[in-house]
Protein backbone atom coordinates (compact mmCIF):
# COMPACT_ATOMS: atom_id res chain seq x y z
CA UNK A 1 0.00 0.00 0.00
CA UNK A 2 3.21 1.98 0.78
CA UNK A 3 4.33 1.58 -2.59
CA UNK A 4 0.89 2.37 -4.37
CA UNK A 5 0.46 5.63 -2.29
CA UNK A 6 4.16 6.65 -3.66
CA UNK A 7 3.20 5.82 -7.35
CA UNK A 8 -0.10 8.12 -6.93
CA UNK A 9 1.71 11.09 -5.54
CA UNK A 10 4.46 10.66 -8.07
CA UNK A 11 1.66 10.64 -11.21
CA UNK A 12 0.40 13.42 -9.62
CA UNK A 13 2.97 16.12 -9.49
CA UNK A 14 3.53 14.75 -12.99
CA UNK A 15 -0.07 15.73 -14.04
CA UNK A 16 0.64 19.45 -12.14
CA UNK A 17 3.83 19.84 -14.32
CA UNK A 18 2.40 18.61 -17.64
CA UNK A 19 -0.79 20.62 -17.24
CA UNK A 20 1.49 23.79 -16.22
CA UNK A 21 2.98 23.10 -19.19
CA UNK A 22 0.15 22.93 -21.32
CA UNK A 23 -2.63 25.24 -20.18
CA UNK A 24 -2.71 27.90 -22.57
CA UNK A 25 -2.26 25.21 -25.31
CA UNK A 26 -5.12 25.75 -27.65
CA UNK A 27 -7.62 22.36 -28.38
CA UNK A 28 -6.83 21.59 -32.52
CA UNK A 29 -9.57 21.80 -34.77
CA UNK A 30 -9.89 18.67 -36.24
CA UNK A 31 -8.92 18.19 -39.74
CA UNK A 32 -10.74 16.45 -42.97
CA UNK A 33 -10.18 12.76 -42.82
CA UNK A 34 -8.69 11.70 -45.95
CA UNK A 35 -9.74 8.26 -47.77
CA UNK A 36 -6.69 5.84 -47.20
CA UNK A 37 -4.91 7.01 -43.94
CA UNK A 38 -1.96 5.74 -42.28
CA UNK A 39 -0.62 6.57 -38.59
CA UNK A 40 1.78 5.24 -36.15
CA UNK A 41 1.92 4.82 -32.24
CA UNK A 42 4.50 4.89 -29.53
CA UNK A 43 4.06 4.90 -26.02
CA UNK A 44 6.57 3.76 -22.53
CA UNK A 45 3.76 2.75 -19.97
CA UNK A 46 4.29 1.77 -16.09
CA UNK A 47 3.13 -1.54 -16.37
CA UNK A 48 2.03 -3.63 -19.37
CA UNK A 49 -1.69 -4.99 -18.16
CA UNK A 50 -4.04 -6.67 -20.73
CA UNK A 51 -7.34 -7.68 -19.24
CA UNK A 52 -6.30 -7.03 -15.77
CA UNK A 53 -3.19 -8.97 -15.66
CA UNK A 54 0.33 -7.71 -16.00
CA UNK A 55 2.15 -8.87 -19.13
CA UNK A 56 5.72 -7.09 -18.06
CA UNK A 57 5.83 -8.42 -14.33
CA UNK A 58 4.58 -5.35 -12.95
CA UNK A 59 7.44 -3.41 -14.57
CA UNK A 60 7.14 -1.02 -17.38
CA UNK A 61 7.00 -1.74 -21.17
CA UNK A 62 7.94 -0.08 -24.35
CA UNK A 63 5.40 -0.42 -27.04
CA UNK A 64 4.75 0.91 -30.36
CA UNK A 65 2.59 0.01 -34.05
CA UNK A 66 0.93 1.48 -36.94
CA UNK A 67 -2.24 1.46 -38.49
CA UNK A 68 -4.30 1.63 -42.29
CA UNK A 69 -7.60 2.75 -42.49
CA UNK A 70 -10.02 3.48 -45.36
CA UNK A 71 -12.45 5.96 -44.40
CA UNK A 72 -14.74 5.43 -47.08
CA UNK A 73 -15.72 1.70 -46.51
CA UNK A 74 -14.05 1.30 -42.74
CA UNK A 75 -11.67 -1.39 -43.84
CA UNK A 76 -8.46 -1.39 -41.31
CA UNK A 77 -5.40 -3.34 -40.30
CA UNK A 78 -2.66 -2.62 -38.02
CA UNK A 79 -0.05 -4.00 -36.20
CA UNK A 80 1.35 -3.30 -32.65
CA UNK A 81 4.00 -4.48 -30.28
CA UNK A 82 5.22 -4.39 -26.83
CA UNK A 83 8.06 -5.67 -24.52
CA UNK A 84 6.52 -8.42 -22.18
CA UNK A 85 8.16 -10.75 -19.37
CA UNK A 86 5.41 -13.60 -18.88
CA UNK A 87 6.85 -15.88 -21.69
CA UNK A 88 9.98 -16.43 -20.01
CA UNK A 89 8.48 -16.09 -16.87
CA UNK A 90 6.31 -19.21 -18.01
CA UNK A 91 9.11 -21.23 -18.83
CA UNK A 92 9.17 -20.27 -22.47
CA UNK A 93 11.40 -17.54 -24.55
CA UNK A 94 11.30 -14.47 -25.92
CA UNK A 95 10.26 -11.14 -24.82
CA UNK A 96 7.98 -9.96 -27.78
CA UNK A 97 4.14 -9.51 -27.95
CA UNK A 98 3.75 -8.80 -31.74
CA UNK A 99 0.14 -8.13 -32.82
CA UNK A 100 -1.44 -8.50 -36.10
CA UNK A 101 -5.12 -7.26 -37.16
CA UNK A 102 -7.73 -6.38 -39.59
CA UNK A 103 -11.90 -5.70 -39.82
CA UNK A 104 -14.43 -2.56 -40.80
CA UNK A 105 -15.99 -0.13 -38.62
CA UNK A 106 -18.89 1.89 -39.39
CA UNK A 107 -22.19 2.92 -38.17
CA UNK A 108 -25.19 1.12 -38.07
CA UNK A 109 -27.83 4.01 -37.71
CA UNK A 110 -27.30 7.68 -36.44
CA UNK A 111 -25.01 7.39 -33.37
CA UNK A 112 -24.90 3.65 -33.23
CA UNK A 113 -21.28 2.01 -34.21
CA UNK A 114 -20.05 -1.49 -34.96
CA UNK A 115 -16.49 -3.00 -35.23
CA UNK A 116 -15.32 -6.59 -36.48
CA UNK A 117 -12.40 -8.17 -37.01
CA UNK A 118 -9.83 -10.26 -36.21
CA UNK A 119 -6.90 -9.91 -34.19
CA UNK A 120 -3.53 -12.15 -34.22
CA UNK A 121 -1.32 -12.09 -30.82
CA UNK A 122 2.17 -13.86 -32.25
CA UNK A 123 5.19 -14.44 -29.87
CA UNK A 124 7.74 -15.67 -31.63
CA UNK A 125 9.40 -18.37 -30.38
CA UNK A 126 7.66 -18.84 -26.98
CA UNK A 127 8.42 -22.17 -26.92
CA UNK A 128 6.02 -23.03 -24.25
CA UNK A 129 4.77 -26.96 -24.34
CA UNK A 130 1.03 -25.32 -25.56
CA UNK A 131 2.02 -22.44 -28.33
CA UNK A 132 1.26 -18.86 -26.98
CA UNK A 133 -0.18 -17.43 -30.02
CA UNK A 134 -3.59 -16.76 -30.21
CA UNK A 135 -5.97 -15.84 -32.60
CA UNK A 136 -9.33 -14.46 -31.49
CA UNK A 137 -12.52 -12.70 -33.63
CA UNK A 138 -14.37 -9.66 -32.19
CA UNK A 139 -17.30 -7.90 -32.64
CA UNK A 140 -18.30 -4.55 -31.00
CA UNK A 141 -21.35 -2.33 -30.72
CA UNK A 142 -21.00 1.35 -29.51
CA UNK A 143 -23.62 4.01 -28.51
CA UNK A 144 -22.12 7.69 -27.67
CA UNK A 145 -19.38 7.28 -25.16
CA UNK A 146 -20.08 2.97 -24.29
CA UNK A 147 -19.32 0.57 -26.17
CA UNK A 148 -19.85 -3.50 -25.53
CA UNK A 149 -17.21 -6.28 -27.19
CA UNK A 150 -17.13 -9.57 -27.17
CA UNK A 151 -13.72 -11.67 -28.11
CA UNK A 152 -14.18 -15.39 -29.24
CA UNK A 153 -10.65 -17.28 -29.46
CA UNK A 154 -10.45 -19.77 -32.16
CA UNK A 155 -7.19 -21.20 -30.74
CA UNK A 156 -5.99 -21.92 -27.23
CA UNK A 157 -5.68 -18.90 -25.27
CA UNK A 158 -2.30 -17.43 -24.59
CA UNK A 159 -0.43 -20.96 -23.21
CA UNK A 160 -3.32 -22.51 -22.02
CA UNK A 161 -3.77 -26.43 -22.95
CA UNK A 162 -7.46 -27.21 -23.81
CA UNK A 163 -8.99 -23.58 -23.93
CA UNK A 164 -10.12 -23.31 -27.33
CA UNK A 165 -13.11 -21.36 -27.62
CA UNK A 166 -12.53 -18.92 -24.39
CA UNK A 167 -14.28 -15.84 -24.42
CA UNK A 168 -13.72 -12.17 -22.83
CA UNK A 169 -16.47 -9.66 -22.66
CA UNK A 170 -15.78 -5.81 -22.61
CA UNK A 171 -18.13 -3.18 -21.33
CA UNK A 172 -16.94 0.17 -20.90
CA UNK A 173 -16.93 3.67 -21.74
CA UNK A 174 -14.79 6.63 -22.89
CA UNK A 175 -16.61 9.82 -21.30
CA UNK A 176 -15.47 13.45 -21.95
CA UNK A 177 -14.77 15.84 -19.11
CA UNK A 178 -13.78 18.68 -20.47
CA UNK A 179 -11.94 19.73 -23.73
CA UNK A 180 -9.10 17.05 -23.91
CA UNK A 181 -9.58 15.14 -21.04
CA UNK A 182 -11.28 12.29 -21.12
CA UNK A 183 -12.50 9.42 -18.44
CA UNK A 184 -11.67 5.80 -19.16
CA UNK A 185 -14.27 2.75 -17.28
CA UNK A 186 -13.79 -0.69 -18.02
CA UNK A 187 -14.87 -3.85 -16.63
CA UNK A 188 -14.26 -6.99 -18.40
CA UNK A 189 -15.35 -11.04 -17.42
CA UNK A 190 -12.40 -13.87 -18.85
CA UNK A 191 -13.56 -17.05 -19.50
CA UNK A 192 -11.05 -19.65 -20.02
CA UNK A 193 -13.15 -22.83 -21.64
CA UNK A 194 -12.03 -25.98 -19.99
CA UNK A 195 -9.47 -24.02 -17.14
CA UNK A 196 -12.46 -22.27 -14.98
CA UNK A 197 -9.10 -21.40 -12.38
CA UNK A 198 -7.90 -19.30 -14.27
CA UNK A 199 -11.67 -17.32 -15.24
CA UNK A 200 -11.67 -14.22 -13.63
CA UNK A 201 -13.64 -10.59 -13.93
CA UNK A 202 -11.37 -7.22 -14.04
CA UNK A 203 -12.19 -3.41 -13.65
CA UNK A 204 -10.36 -0.35 -14.49
CA UNK A 205 -11.19 3.26 -13.59
CA UNK A 206 -8.35 5.90 -15.17
CA UNK A 207 -8.51 9.62 -16.89
CA UNK A 208 -6.38 10.41 -20.15
CA UNK A 209 -5.49 13.94 -21.33
CA UNK A 210 -4.39 14.93 -24.54
CA UNK A 211 -1.40 17.49 -24.70
CA UNK A 212 -1.24 18.00 -28.02
CA UNK A 213 2.55 17.07 -28.25
CA UNK A 214 1.46 13.48 -26.40
CA UNK A 215 -1.46 11.86 -24.67
CA UNK A 216 -1.21 11.19 -20.78
CA UNK A 217 -2.87 8.85 -19.21
CA UNK A 218 -3.95 7.38 -15.42
CA UNK A 219 -5.34 4.40 -14.23
CA UNK A 220 -6.75 2.22 -11.20
CA UNK A 221 -6.73 -1.73 -12.64
CA UNK A 222 -7.47 -4.79 -10.93
CA UNK A 223 -8.56 -8.15 -11.64
CA UNK A 224 -9.98 -10.85 -8.95
CA UNK A 225 -7.76 -13.80 -9.02
CA UNK A 226 -5.00 -14.86 -7.66
CA UNK A 227 -4.13 -17.77 -10.38
CA UNK A 228 -1.38 -15.28 -12.47
CA UNK A 229 1.85 -15.01 -10.12
CA UNK A 230 5.59 -13.94 -10.98
CA UNK A 231 8.46 -15.70 -10.12
CA UNK A 232 8.77 -14.30 -6.82
CA UNK A 233 5.05 -14.61 -5.72
CA UNK A 234 3.14 -11.41 -6.75
CA UNK A 235 -0.14 -11.13 -7.90
CA UNK A 236 -0.07 -10.06 -11.66
CA UNK A 237 -3.72 -9.11 -11.23
CA UNK A 238 -3.46 -7.06 -7.62
CA UNK A 239 -4.57 -3.20 -7.66
CA UNK A 240 -1.94 -0.93 -9.26
CA UNK A 241 -1.78 2.66 -10.96
CA UNK A 242 -0.74 2.46 -14.31
CA UNK A 243 0.72 5.70 -15.84
CA UNK A 244 1.43 5.65 -19.66
CA UNK A 245 2.97 8.16 -21.52
CA UNK A 246 1.78 7.96 -25.69
CA UNK A 247 1.81 9.69 -28.54
CA UNK A 248 0.22 9.22 -32.09
CA UNK A 249 1.56 10.67 -35.27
Amino acid sequence: MKKLNTQLKLVAALGLVFTALTSTTARAEDAPKPDNEVSFNAALTSDYRYRGISQSRLKPALQGGADYVNNPSGFYAGTWLSTIKWIKDAGGDGNIEWDIYGGKKGEIAPGVTYDVGGLYYFYPSNSLATSANTFELYGQLGYGPGYIKYSHSTTNLFGTADSKGSGYLDIGANVELAPSWMLNLHAGRQNVKHNGAYSYTDYKVGVTKDFGFASVSLAAIYADTEAYVSPSGKNLGRTGAVLSVSKTF
